[in-house]
């Protein structure tokens, strides 16, 4: 491929079948460079192409260096440097600087292919960890979008988490660094997330966990002085929990931007979450913040990839967000598609994760809750209530479950829990039972002896539900049950 168009080269891009006697090949099978100072008598490499040799003769070129391009070892092909402005012949100077410039050119080919090779690696490794459909859940109505970064792929993450009692977690987190590290690294944080975010954790406390998480992994790979080390693990993160009964958000950050809240009239505001440190530093505090959240209003969840520009300020890429986002009607997915398309670069220095959730509100007529004292007596009384409240639903069939479900807990909650006592059924997907009181003491399922006197009754929960489990709250306890609606 010559550097004027007239002369009559290979194209770029045509298959070439290389004779045995032709410079070419000999540079290839023998790997040293070949000079070939007169054309016009350089037998082997006419005999390639006849016609073409002609014409490139006809044109004023004369004389031919064959380079090899070798890498680490690694024969990558071969450059061949052909003159015709020049009278006088190649020589032995003009093949050692060919031959230096091929040893340059073949390593940044090689260097290209290793990191090209790298960063598909950790493309692919990334996208194996992300999301690859959403869960089911009526809390919130979720789109998404990734965009990887151009020059290398970065640790940026979200997911979608269903929780007890119809709640839902949204997270969204960005590792530092890029390359099969950070990915790595995102796919340890997005498991250990996910495994918090089911012990029920609070935001502030599920982000402590994955500090000190952080910390050890940094601990365990030698930090800066490791061998091959990436440097200090470190992430931003951004947890927010839903629950549609009560339109209830609370939510922590670590390090991370805050979400924007679009409301119903179009406005939108980004919510005051105190910052928190990054994940990594260890031994600092987080905090969490609640807001209440208007019905069929949206909360946009992303990374600092969407708004950070080293040439641009952080505020005017908010405004420009937070005038996108200014349009209640759109469901989640236009939402994405319109900020993908106003906000995202042509080619972004850096990973993009987008989350859109639009809030739903569970119906006050689908929840009902009592109160009660810590009697005994009032377990038959509870039963009753439930029993007639699932005939409104048109749940008869649950009615025998959900009694035996009811009195087992409620017992265990005036036995061991203490007041105040409250039972709450919630009609969504599934039948949920919730039973909460005053104690921090969780249940645990064991194996009762033949002889034993009790110990059966969450087994028998277990058997009955679904699912069920305990969470915490400032007050005591909840512990809840769900059936499915189709389990009778």
């Amino acid at each position: 491929h010559g550097f004027r168009d007239d002369c009559p080269f290979y194209p770029a891009g045509q298959h070439v079948e290389l004779l045995p006697g032709t410079p070419q090949m000999r540079c290839l099978t023998g790997r040293h460079p070949v000079l070939e100072p007169e054309l016009a008598s350089a037998a082997g490499w006419i005999a390639q192409d006849p016609e073409r040799s002609r014409r490139l003769l006809d044109q004023g070129v004369h004389s031919l260096i064959v380079v090899p391009l070798l890498a680490r070892g690694v024969l990558l092909g071969i450059a061949s440097f052909y003159r015709s402005q020049d009278p006088a012949p190649f020589g032995d100077d003009d093949t050692r600087l060919a031959q230096e410039l091929a040893a340059r050119a073949a390593l940044c080919i090689d260097n290209a292919r290793r990191y090209t090779r790298e960063h598909n690696l950790a493309l692919a490794l990334q996208r194996s960890l992300l999301p690859r459909g959403l869960p089911e859940q009526g809390a919130v109505e979720v789109a998404h979008r990734y965009l990887p970064a151009e020059s290398g792929v970065g640790g940026d993450w979200f997911d979608v988490i269903p929780l007890s009692g119809t709640r839902v977690a949204l997270l969204v987190g960005d590792v530092v660094g890029h390359g099969l590290h950070a990915a790595a690294t995102m796919g340890r944080l997005r498991t250990a997330a996910r495994t918090f975010a089911e012990l029920e954790l609070a935001p502030d406390e599920l982000l402590t966990h994955l500090d000190n998480l952080l910390v050890r992994l940094d601990r365990e790979e030698g930090g800066d002085e490791a061998p091959g080390s990436t440097g200090v693990v470190g992430a931003t993160c951004l947890y927010v929990v839903y629950d549609p009964t009560t339109r209830q958000c609370t939510m922590a950050r670590a390090g991370h931007l805050p979400p924007a809240l679009v409301h119903p009239d179009g406005r939108v505001t980004f919510p005051d979450v105190p910052a928190g440190p990054p994940l990594g530093l260890g031994g600092l505090p987080f905090e969490t913040a609640g807001i209440e959240l208007p019905e069929d209003s949206t909360l946009v969840l992303y990374t600092d990839g969407l708004v950070e520009d080293r040439h641009g300020d952080i505020d005017v890429a908010l405004d420009r967000l937070r005038a996108v986002l200014a349009h209640p009607d759109r469901a989640p997915e236009e939402t994405c598609r319109a900020v993908m398309d106003a906000m995202a670069p042509e080619h972004p220095g850096d990973d993009i994760a987008l989350l859109v959730a639009r809030a739903h509100t569970l119906p006050a007529g689908r929840i009902a809750a009592w109160d009660l004292p810590a009697d005994p007596a009032k377990v038959c009384d509870i039963r009753a209530a439930a029993t007639r409240r699932l005939a409104e639903w048109g749940l008869e069939e649950l009615a025998f479950a959900a009694e035996l479900l009811l009195s087992e807990l409620v017992t265990n909650a005036i036995r061991y829990g203490g007041e105040p006592i409250q039972v709450r059924l919630i009609h969504d997907r599934t039948l949920i039972c919730e039973v909460s009181d005053g104690g921090s003491s969780a249940p645990h399922l064991r194996r009762a002896a033949s002889t034993d006197e009790g110990g059966r009754g969450l087994f028998l929960v277990a058997q009955l539900a679904q699912s069920w489990g305990t969470r915490y709250t400032p007050r005591g306890k909840v512990i809840w049950a769900e059936c499915a609606l189709d389990a009778a």
